[in-house]
This record gives C-alpha cells, sequence and structure tokens, in this order.
C-alpha cells in the first residue's frame, strides 16, 4: 500500500524545479482591520514594595525585644534537638551526607550529629531535612502555617561556614537571624494563605532564609532585593505530597531542600546574579498573575518581633500542630476510661469539635500508607494515646501501626468544625488551636467532653512549657552523647549571658560527632 507521501512524489511534476505561482493581492484578499503591536517595555522598573520591604528589615531594623531574644534561645535548643531526634530513623539518614560519598569540604558545614563536613549548600539540606524529619518543630498557625525553625538550616549552614573561615559569627548572630526569618515567614503567612492555591508553605522557608543568609554573606540591601526576588521566581513545591492520597516522606526533606536553594540563590547573587525587581507583580508572567491568582499579597502588621515572640513550641507529641489539643485531650480521655476499668474497645464514637484547618488538612479517613500519612492524620494521633496512652515518634512507624485497634478506632471518629475555634485560630490576640474530643461508649455513657484551647507549647503557657521542653531537649541529646558530654551541652545552652557571645563555629562543634 501507498503511503500518503508516496502519492504525492508521483503525483509531482517530473521537473525538479517549483515556480511558485504569484497571484496579484485583490481588494478582498487585503486585510480589512489593521492592529498595532507596542511590544513590552524594556525598562527595569524599581523593585516590588515587598522584596524591598523584606530587605530593609533584613539589613536596618534592630532587634530589641528581650523576649524574642529568650525565646530564640529555646527555639535554638529545641530545633537542634529535633534534628538530633531525627537522625534516629534509617529513613532520614539515608539521605544525608554529601552528593558524592567520601567527600569532605575544608572549612565546610559541619552537620549536627555526624561527621559530614559539607559545602554550605549541601550542608543546609543536611541540616534541614533532620530538623524538619519528624514533625516535631516549632511551628506558627496563621492563614498559611508553617515552620519557622525550619530556617536555621541555612542559617546555622552558612554561619558555621564562615566562621571556619575565620569570619566573626556568634550566637548572637544566629539568634538575630533567627527571629528576622521567623519574622519574615510568620508576616508573609498571616494573611496570604499559599496553601489555597496549592502551594506548599516551603516556598517561605527559600524566602525568608534567603533575605537573611544574604546578609550573612555579606551582600548589599541591593542584592538581598536581588536574592529575595530570585527566591520568589524560582520553581515553587506543590502540597501534594502533604495530601492523601499522595502524601509521602518527601513532606519531610521539602524544607531541607528550601535551604539550599536559598542558600544557592544568594551565593548566586553574590557572584554577581542580576534580580527580577517586578518578579511579583510583573503582568501575566509575575508570582501573582501565575500563582497566586492575580492577587497581591496583605499584610497584617509591619516586620518586628512578633513571630518569634508568638512562635508555638512542640513539646509534649511529635503531631501536626492542627491536632496538638486533640492529642493532649486523647491523654486526658484514656486516663478518665482506665480509671472506670474500661479501654478503648469499650468506645462507640468519637466527636472531634475543632477548627476549619484541621479539617482541610489532616482530616483523614481511610488506609494510611506511611509515617508522613499517619503524623498527618487526626483520627490516628487521637487514636493512638486513646488505646496506649501515648504518643512518640515510633508510634507512626508501620510496626506500630499494624496493631488493628488503631484502625478499628479510627473508624468511629469523626470531626466538626466549631467555628468559634475557627474564628480564635485567626485571631492575632489569640492564636489558639482549640479541639474538644465527645466520647459515647457502647454502654451508652457519654463522658464529658474534654476542651482544650491552648496547647502546652503556646505562648500562653509557657511558664508551664518550657521545663517540659528543656526535658524535651535532654531526651533528644541521650541518645547521642555520654552522660559527661550531655552536661556540657546543657550548661552551655543554659547560660544565656555566656551562650550568646560563643563563636558559631565552637558552639556547633557541641553537637557533632568527631
Amino acid at each position: 500500500m501507498l503511503t500518503r507521501a508516496a502519492v504525492h512524489r508521483l503525483l509531482r511534476p517530473a521537473s525538479t524545479a517549483f515556480v511558485p505561482k504569484i497571484l496579484p493581492l485583490s481588494f478582498s484578499a487585503r486585510p480589512r482591520t489593521m492592529s498595532s503591536y507596542a511590544g513590552e517595555s524594556t525598562l527595569r522598573p524599581e523593585p516590588d514594595k515587598v522584596l524591598w520591604d523584606i530587605a530593609d528589615y533584613v539589613h536596618n531594623y534592630k532587634i530589641d525585644s528581650s523576649l524574642a531574644f529568650e525565646t530564640a534561645r529555646l527555639c535554638l535548643i529545641d530545633t537542634i534537638g529535633c534534628g538530633l531526634e531525627g537522625l534516629r530513623f534509617p529513613e532520614c539518614t539515608k539521605l544525608l551526607g554529601p552528593v558524592v560519598e567520601g567527600t569532605v569540604v575544608p572549612n565546610g558545614t559541619k552537620v549536627l550529629g555526624t561527621n559530614y563536613q559539607l559545602d554550605p549548600i549541601r550542608g543546609a539540606f543536611n541540616i534541614g531535612t533532620i530538623i524538619r524529619w519528624l514533625d516535631f518543630n516549632d511551628c506558627f498557625l496563621a492563614a498559611e502555617w508553617g515552620h519557622p525553625s525550619d530556617n536555621l538550616g541555612a542559617i546555622l549552614a552558612v554561619a558555621d561556614h564562615l566562621a571556619r573561615q575565620g569570619q566573626s559569627f556568634t550566637v548572637h548572630d544566629l539568634l538575630e537571624g533567627m527571629i528576622k526569618a521567623h519574622e519574615i515567614q510568620g508576616s508573609l503567612a498571616l494573611l496570604n494563605s499559599f496553601n489555597r492555591v496549592g502551594l506548599d508553605h516551603v516556598v517561605l522557608v527559600k524566602v525568608a532564609s534567603t533575605a537573611v543568609v544574604s546578609k550573612l554573606l555579606g551582600l548589599s540591601q541591593d542584592q538581598t532585593i536581588d536574592a529575595v526576588s530570585q527566591a520568589w521566581v524560582d520553581g515553587q513545591s506543590l502540597r501534594t505530597y502533604r495530601h492523601a492520597p499522595n502524601t509521602g516522606p518527601r513532606k519531610s526533606w521539602a524544607a531541607g531542600d528550601a535551604c539550599s536553594r536559598a542558600v544557592n540563590l544568594a551565593m548566586l547573587v553574590k557572584k554577581g546574579e542580576k534580580g527580577l525587581p517586578s518578579v511579583l507583580t510583573a503582568k501575566t508572567w509575575g508570582f501573582y498573575d501565575v500563582l497566586f491568582k492575580g492577587k497581591p499579597f496583605e499584610f497584617q502588621i509591619p516586620y518586628g518581633s512578633y513571630v518569634m515572640e508568638n512562635v508555638l513550641f512542640k513539646i509534649s507529641y511529635p503531631a501536626e500542630f492542627h491536632a496538638q489539643t486533640a492529642v493532649e485531650a486523647a491523654h486526658i480521655v484514656h486516663a478518665k476510661l482506665k480509671e472506670m476499668g474500661k479501654t478503648a474497645d469499650d468506645i462507640k464514637s468519637v466527636r472531634i469539635r475543632t477548627q476549619e484547618a484541621a479539617i482541610r488538612i489532616i482530616d483523614k479517613q481511610g488506609p494510611l500508607d506511611n509515617f508522613a500519612d499517619r503524623d498527618h492524620a487526626i483520627n490516628y494521633m487521637v487514636a493512638y494515646p486513646m488505646i496506649f496512652g501515648e504518643l512518640t515518634s515510633e508510634s507512626y512507624t508501620d510496626a506500630s501501626a499494624a496493631d488493628p485497634r488503631i484502625d478499628t478506632l479510627r473508624s468511629k471518629i469523626h470531626c466538626v468544625e466549631d467555628k468559634r475555634f475557627s474564628v480564635d485560630y485567626h485571631d492575632p490576640a489569640k492564636r489558639s488551636i482549640g479541639n474538644a474530643l465527645l466520647v459515647e461508649l457502647n454502654d451508652g455513657i457519654v463522658l464529658d467532653e474534654v476542651e482544650v484551647e491552648y496547647p502546652v507549647g503556646h505562648k500562653r503557657r509557657r511558664q508551664e512549657g518550657t521545663p517540659l521542653l528543656i526535658n524535651k531537649f535532654k531526651r533528644h541529646i541521650s541518645h547521642h552523647f555520654d552522660a559527661a558530654h550531655q552536661q556540657k551541652i546543657l550548661d552551655t545552652v543554659s547560660d544565656a549571658t555566656s551562650l550568646v557571645k560563643m563563636p558559631v563555629d565552637k558552639f556547633n562543634d557541641l553537637f557533632v560527632k568527631p
């Protein structure tokens, strides 16, 4: 059978020369209308105000809040402890180290709890990943929630590297960088919901880390604007890996990836890479039009130290923060059942009164496939302590989840929104994360509803929570260091006056392996 191309060859004239027939343009064939296109203007505009404000804050704002610095000290201690705890899980450690095995970078970043010494970009990935792995570090909930201490992955990596090169960086510089990174990430999150347009909150880690490490690297204010613009134009992560049916371990290294991108972009600008001044506002091609449905960012408060002062610590449970108070209530229910001589097997139903955000993010039905699925499922996080009286990092493993009682109880749990909880969740004077459990037993008894409005890690419970936070840190370092070294670490971090003067590299050496 002849192909269409073969038929065309057969029908062509024998002559190889082809002369097109030119016809005069008739009046009717001429265009009836004419349009003009001016083209895109090549004039570079002034930087978007959002970029300018971030850079101005990083370079010029003086942090004078003693509360912010004291909270940052607790945050530094807690974040390092969370990173050390993450190292106990092989799924985390297999991702760490240099890209090429055996690579050691002179004067490079030393990675907490390991003997790795890496370039600051890879170091930021390593530190950021271990910090975030167990979802146990601090949290800030707003229109967009997130974990501002994720930024320490980039800040510590760069400061440690520069200190080992002979530059002067102290723990005070770390704390100031943390306060400013917290503030940038949290202020952007207060009124702007990135998850509602499908973007993951690690975009804010990338932006905040880029801004802070730009100053650490010695970039000017204008160069910091350029670097932050690069962070906004960079490819942004989708939230796919945080939600059923695609929940997976990438959510645990996404912040490490954002930290490494931040350091890379800042270093590129240091080498002369130009910025994109209207990266947010550019018509058609800017962030607002492409990724934010054409809506500009809104801001509730000017940059200061509000976010660090109001940050939420995860103290008692390694649970997604919208469920923290629900887990606390579940422990109370477990104790009540035990007092009555009953167990979770006697439960007929559990109603969780919660905030809208919790329903949208962690209310999951059906099988939970992996660790990352379970620590973001409110019915799992409530069922487990009702059965066992505890919730630890090991509670999410495949081995723990294999107990059939967990899924049996999960199937009896349902969520309803409490409008008051949703309103108070967004109230800047409260920032509560309320949950309430109403339990009915098989014999018809309905237990008194257990309501917990503020988790122990909340600012309103800081006095109660601080000793528990230190105990959490003690547990986390105990798995890695002998008793004498543990005491040396505790003495160092407890003396706030001496701690802030300590060189960053000497501080970091306390937590690395020889």
